[in-house]
Parts: C-alpha cells; structure tokens; sequence
C-alpha cells in the first residue's frame, strides 16, 4: 500500500481520491527547505522569486532576528530534585538557559561524576539544547540551515545517552561541529567529527590503542560516514588485491582489511581527560581533543589500496585516511543519495543523485561543497514538483503544526517523551545509524495514534503549558461564518486548491447542526476552531509532503 493510500483510508468515504492534489510547485519547495511552509515565506517567494530566496537561505546570517533572543531570553528549564545527605540541597524552580552556548571550560566538569550532583543538573546542556532545537526549528528564519543540521545530526548520529561524556558536550558537537560544518567542506566536516569529545566516546576511539586498536569508530566510518554499506564487498573479496581497482589505489568499496588498517590509523586520537597513561603521566584534563603519540601504532599500513609508510609524524595516518574516504566517488553518491533522500523522495530519482553528485565531487576542495550540491538539489525540477514522496518526521511534523498555525509555543522538557511515542529520540537514538528516514519507519499504528494525540494536545488543550493558540486573533474580523472560518484554516494549513466536497466536510463539523452561513459567537470559535485545525493537521495533505 502506498503512502498516499494508508492515509486516504483514514479519510471519510466521500472525500477520498479529492483532496490529494500537491499544492504549488513554490509550495511544495518551501515546505522542504523548511519546518512549514508560512504565508510570509510565500509572500516574500511572490516578491522575490524563488531562486532569490533560495540563495538567502543558503546565505544564513548569524543574526536569528529579535524573535529567536526573546524565545531563548525568556526560556526556562524546569529543574526539581531532593537534597542527597549534605551535598546539594533540594531544589525545584524554573531556570533560565544557560548551558546551551557554554564554552568546553563550563561544560566539562560536570562530566565528574567525582563531584556530587544531581542528575537534572548534569543533564541540563541536554535538556537546553532540546529546547533551543525547538525555539530555532519553529522561529528561525533560516529554515534551510535548520533542516540540514538535523541531517547531519542523523547521519554524525550520536546517542546522548550513551555516555555522561556525551550528554554533557553535546551543545559543543551541535554548534562547533554541526552548525559549523552543515553547509561548508565535508573534508573538514569529518575531521571535526572525528576530533570531537561526542563522537570519540560515542564510539569508542578514546580509548583505541596499538595492539589492537578499536575498530568502532572505523567500521562506522566507512559504513556510514562515507562510502556507506552499499559499497562493502568483504562478501565478494577476502583480500585487498581482488577488490576492482584496488592495485591502483582506486578501489570500488572497501572490506574488513580497509576498516582494521584504518582503526590502526586512529590509535592515539583521544580525549585530554586526566586518564593515567602509564610512567607516573595524566593526560590534561580539559575535555578536548589530545593526540597521545605513545598509544599510537606507528607501522605501515594499507587502506583502501593506498600505502601507508612507518612512523609518520602527529596524526598524519588518520588525517590520510579521512582524505582517503571523503575524496572516494562512493562517498559523493552516497551522501548525496541521502540528501535527496531526506528532502525529495523515499526513493530519490536517479538524475537528481547523479547531478548532485557530480557538484559535489567537482567542490571536493570547495570551502562551499555542501552549500554548492545543496543548491543543485533545490534547483532541481524534481525538488520543486515531486509531492507526496515523504512523510513528515515526527519533529518536522510538530513544528510545521506550530508555525502554520502561528501558535504561541514554550518548550519543554516533557516534549521530548511525546516524540519517542512517535518513535523519534530526539538526540538518543541508540544505534550509530541514526533515525530511518523511510515512510515505513513512521507510519506504524501506535505512532499515527501518537501523532494525533499530540495535535489534540498542543491545539485544543489550554492547560498543557506548552501552546497557547488564540485563534480568534489570528482571523480577519469579518470572518464569522463556518464556512468562511474553515476555508481560512484550510489555506492556512494545507495552503492548495481543495475539493468543493473537502470543504463543506470541514464546514459541516465546525457548524455543528448550524447553518453554515450563520456567523459564530467568540465562544463557539474558541471552542469548535481549535478542534477543526487539529483535524486538519491529521490529514494526508497535511502530513506528507
């Protein structure tokens, strides 16, 4: 059954096959580049064109704009635990953020376990960058910026439950390393990736020393990272020599050898943790990168074809090999296969992967190679006139509700359990694969239930803390009917053409055994609106994409 399919079978009987016609080809562009297509990004795509808007996002400023401070200004983090002995005392009050920003001097210590703390307390940089993902997924403006850095937290993924380690420097990965990388040179990307506290104690590298070294990080490296899995042969070939090109230092994919050489390359590439390392020495203990050269396996090595002398100075084999799997034609195809993935189509259409990934070998040396394939792909016809190819993830799914219905939102902590009913855990997902980016993941009957749970929830619950949607304030004072109400909410939301039949469906239920010309009370709008718009988030227009 099709995606389009299982959601027309939730629909009534006489509107199926009615209203899932794709909206406009700017629509449908907007809704991809972003959490939600607005009626101010329309309005401004109407004035500029679409092409002068697509480069404005792949030209994000560093300014957010006053709304972006105010939200993360104005804040809070709930923090409440019991004293334990004399250590700390009990405490339970809203906090303002201030983790979320902090330097690697400020986050570290609380990766102590050493000192006494409570666990809310160690958990705040986790819990502040939860929010803030919210506050910049709903109010940004550079939406562009935002989708990819959920892209790249994907595929870099690490589970910030994993280890305290990683919990504690997680806003460091998200701002040095993903925002900072998310649109630049993915040479340097790996790099960063490879350095950071998140990802050498994710997967293990912290500890890698000669003989034998960990092959964690390696093996994930090829395996999802670069070449990808599709281009693992170790069940055609046993030795590097029979891989096709191979010899030449070309080889088609990559086998086990590839990832044990490669594991060799990494020893010493560590953590400055104060671990004792033998002979009386402590590493410094700062939570940063440290190369440890006495931990390292200074032999020769082989990896992908490609010799690898003895003794090389500081980090010189693991800085090969991270040239070695980001210069390789296999990485190209397979991240730009998972861009155009994750913003066109579950199965992305040839063409636009191989255009993509002709731009993207082309700026290999490029500061700009991820922005320069990005722009490829938005331009691309299939970008602009596919629909109904994806369905929204559920994090996608909430923000898109929140901002096309301009609701007012105050994030919290108990977000965070609502997606994982969804089967999204937001920087916690256990494997290094990160979350599936297939329709099959996301449409299971317990999630569905869960998605409309929450739109119930954060729409027509007033005293769920979270939303505060004054609808009234958002119509034009001459809209009083249901009909007139209900075509509005529907532009609002599904932003395209609909079928007489859908209309006067929406029209009947918000009446409610009126006369669908009779205009209605503030009362009657305050309390039937709400339920209306939540309906209309449920359905298959506004779900997919």
């Amino acid at each position: 059954m099709s995606m389009i399919e299982f959601f027309e079978n939730l629909l009534p009987e006489e509107s199926k096959g009615k209203t899932l016609s794709p909206p406009s080809n700017k629509v449908i562009a907007l809704n991809r580049m972003s959490y939600g297509c607005t009626k101010e990004m329309i309005n401004q795509v109407n004035s500029t064109g679409l092409n002068a808007y697509i480069e404005s996002q792949l030209h994000p400023s560093n300014d957010e704009g006053q709304k972006i401070n105010d939200k993360i200004n104005s804040a809070t983090l709930h923090i409440k635990y019991e004293s334990k002995d004399d250590s700390y005392p009990a405490l339970d009050e809203d906090r303002p953020l201030g983790l979320w920003n902090a330097s690697i001097e400020k986050l570290w210590p609380l990766a102590d376990r050493k000192t006494p703390m409570a666990g809310p307390e160690r958990s705040r940089p986790l819990e502040e960058l939860r929010i803030i993902a919210w506050i910049r997924a709903v109010y940004s403006p550079w939406q562009l910026q935002e989708t990819l850095v959920e892209f790249w937290h994907n595929h870099f993924n690490v589970n910030a439950s994993a280890d305290l380690k990683i919990s504690v420097m997680l806003p460091v990965y998200d701002r040095d390393v993903i925002r900072k990388n998310c649109m630049g040179n993915f040479r340097q990307f790996l790099e960063d990736v490879a350095t950071s506290t998140a990802m050498q104690y994710y997967l293990d590298n912290s500890s890698s020393k000669a003989s034998p070294a960990n092959e964690n990080y390696a093996r994930e490296l090829f395996e999802l990272h670069t070449l990808g899995a599709d281009n693992y042969f170790n069940s055609l070939y046993n030795r590097w020599r029979e891989v096709p090109g191979a010899t030449s230092g070309k080889p088609i994919g990559y086998i086990d050898e590839d990832v044990y050489e490669a594991a060799r390359a990494f020893t010493g590439w560590t953590i400055a943790d104060g671990a004792n390392v033998g002979k009386g020495k402590n590493l410094p203990n700062t939570g940063t990168f440290y190369y440890n050269d006495g931990w390292h396996d200074n032999y020769q090595k082989r990896v992908l074809g490609v010799e690898f002398d003895p003794n090389q100075p500081p980090l010189a084999d693991g800085k090969k090999v991270l040239d070695l799997v980001a210069y390789h034609p296999a990485t190209a195809n397979h991240i730009c296969k998972k861009l155009c993935r994750w913003y066109i189509s579950d199965n992305p259409p040839d063409n636009v992967v191989k255009g993509a990934t002709a731009v993207w070998i082309k700026n290999q040396k490029n500061q700009n190679q991820i922005k320069e394939t990005m722009r490829f792909i938005l331009q691309s016809k299939e970008f602009n006139f596919t629909w109904g190819q994806k369905v929204k993830r559920p994090f996608e799914l909430v923000a898109s509700m929140l901002r096309t219905t301009q609701c007012d939102f105050t994030p919290a902590a108990s977000l965070t359990g609502m997606l994982s009913q969804m089967g999204y855990f937001h920087f916690q997902w256990p494997t290094p694969t990160g979350h599936p980016d297939k329709k099959e993941y996301w449409l299971s009957s317990s999630s569905m239930l869960a998605r409309w749970n929450l739109a119930l929830h954060l729409l027509t619950n007033h005293n769920n803390k979270l939303t505060n949607f004054q609808c009234r304030s958002l119509m034009p004072p001459e809209i009083q009917s249901s009909s007139q109400i209900a075509a509005f909410w529907i532009d609002q939301l599904l932003q395209k053409p609909i079928s007489p039949e859908f209309l006067n469906q929406m029209t009947q239920y918000l009446a409610n055994n009126k006369k669908t010309s009779d205009a209605l009370s503030p009362e009657e709008i305050d309390k039937r609106v709400p339920s209306l718009v939540a309906l209309l988030t449920m359905t298959p227009d506004f779900q997919i994409k």
